[in-house]
C-alpha cells in the first residue's frame, strides 16, 4: 500500500526558488519519517529547470508541471491547476509559504476543495495522519493547535522562515505531469455597453464597488454609486459605514454581514481585516485600492494599486464619459 502524500507547493520569486520553499520541504521531510511521501510541487515554463533547486533539500519526489504560461500566471490559474492535481493524487496534507503569493493561492484551493486551512503557521506536526497547525491568536498572546478531522487534504501556510532550510541525503526522484491550463478572464471594462443592474442586494450582484473607511467621505461615496451603476453592480461596506445613514446591515459585507462571490468586486479604502476578507475573499476578480501598501487586502487581491482610492475611483468613472 503507498504511503500518504504530504505536498510543499514550489514557490517561483523571478527566476529563482523561493526560500519559503525549501523551509518547508526540510519541515516537512522531518514530519514524514516513514510515515509519509512527501511530494514538491513545482509549476515552470518548458525550458525552466528549478527542481534543481530543490533536489538538494530532499524530497521523496518532485512532480514538475511545465507550461509556458506559468511564470506568469494568474494566482486563480494556479489554484486551478492544483485543483486538478489535488483530485488525481488526493494528498494528505498540504503546506504552503505564507508569502504574498502562497497566502493567496491557498484560500482559492481551499475554497474550491472545501477543507480547512489555517494560516500564519509557527510549527506542525502530526498525531498519526491528523496536522496539527499550530498558530498564535490573539495579538500573538496565545498560540492555538488547530486540526481539520473530517476532510481532505489538510492545508497550512507557514510563516517565512519559521524553520531552517537544511541539506538532505538522497536522490529526489523527478517526474512529470500535466494539467489542463484554464485561463482566467483579466479585469476588462468595456464603457460603451451599458450594462443593467439586475441585483437586489449587495449578496446578489454579480459587480460590487466595495467602501471601507478610506472612502467613506460623501463625495467619494457619490463617485463610487455613480461607479457601481456604470458597472451594472450595487455599493457594499465594510462595519464602520454601517454607521453611516445610507447605509445598513445589508450592505454590508464580511463575518457579521454579507458573504459574497461576486465576478468582479473592486475594493476601495478597505485594509481588509480577516472579518472582512471572509465575507469576500472566494470572488471571482478582486482589485484593491488603498494607500498602505501593507494593506491585508492586496495578500487576496488579483490587481492591486497603491494611491489614493477616491482619486482612482475618479480616473475610473471617467473612462466612461
Amino acid at each position: 500500500m503507498s504511503k500518504p502524500e504530504l505536498w510543499v507547493i514550489a514557490e517561483r520569486r523571478l527566476d529563482h526558488i523561493e526560500p519559503t520553499t525549501q523551509q518547508l520541504i526540510t519541515k516537512a521531510k522531518h514530519l514524514a519519517g516513514d510515515q509519509f511521501h512527501t511530494v514538491a510541487i513545482l509549476f515552470e515554463a518548458t525550458t525552466d529547470h528549478l527542481e534543481n533547486e530543490l533536489t538538494a533539500y530532499g524530497p521523496d519526489e518532485i512532480r514538475v508541471v511545465r507550461d509556458d504560461r506559468f511564470p506568469t500566471a494568474t494566482d486563480a490559474e494556479h489554484a486551478d491547476a492544483l485543483e486538478q492535481l489535488v483530485k488525481k493524487y488526493q494528498p494528505n496534507s498540504i503546506l504552503f509559504g505564507a508569502t504574498i503569493t502562497g497566502r493567496s493561492i491557498a484560500p482559492r484551493l481551499q475554497a474550491k476543495l472545501q477543507t480547512g486551512l489555517t494560516a500564519d503557521c509557527l510549527d506542525l506536526r502530526f498525531d498519526d495522519e491528523t496536522l496539527v497547525a499550530t498558530k498564535p491568536s490573539y495579538g500573538d498572546n496565545i498560540m492555538c493547535e488547530i486540526i481539520c478531522p473530517d476532510h481532505r487534504p489538510q492545508m497550512a501556510t507557514v510563516r517565512p522562515n519559521t524553520f531552517v532550510a537544511e541539506a538532505a541525503d538522497g536522490a529526489a526522484e523527478v517526474t512529470t505531469d500535466t494539467v489542463t491550463f484554464h485561463p482566467v478572464d483579466r479585469l476588462q471594462v468595456k464603457a460603451a455597453v451599458p450594462v443593467v443592474n439586475t441585483a437586489t442586494t449587495v449578496g446578489d450582484a454579480s459587480r460590487v464597488v466595495a467602501l471601507g473607511r478610506g472612502a467613506a467621505s460623501e463625495a467619494t461615496i457619490d463617485t463610487a454609486t455613480k461607479l457601481a451603476e456604470k458597472l451594472g453592480g450595487r455599493i457594499g461596506v465594510s462595519r464602520p459605514l454601517t454607521d453611516q445613514e445610507r447605509f445598513t446591515h445589508d450592505d454590508q459585507i464580511g463575518q457579521s454581514g454579507n458573504t459574497i462571490h461576486p465576478e468582479l468586486i473592486l475594493n476601495f479604502g478597505i485594509s481588509g481585516a480577516v472579518q472582512y476578507l471572509v465575507g469576500m475573499q472566494d470572488s471571482q476578480t478582486i482589485v484593491a485600492v488603498n494607500s498602505d501598501k501593507d494593506a491585508p487586502i492586496f495578500d487576496v487581491a488579483d490587481y492591486g494599486y497603491v494611491g489614493d482610492a477616491p482619486a482612482f475611483m475618479s480616473a475610473l468613472l471617467a473612462q466612461f464619459v
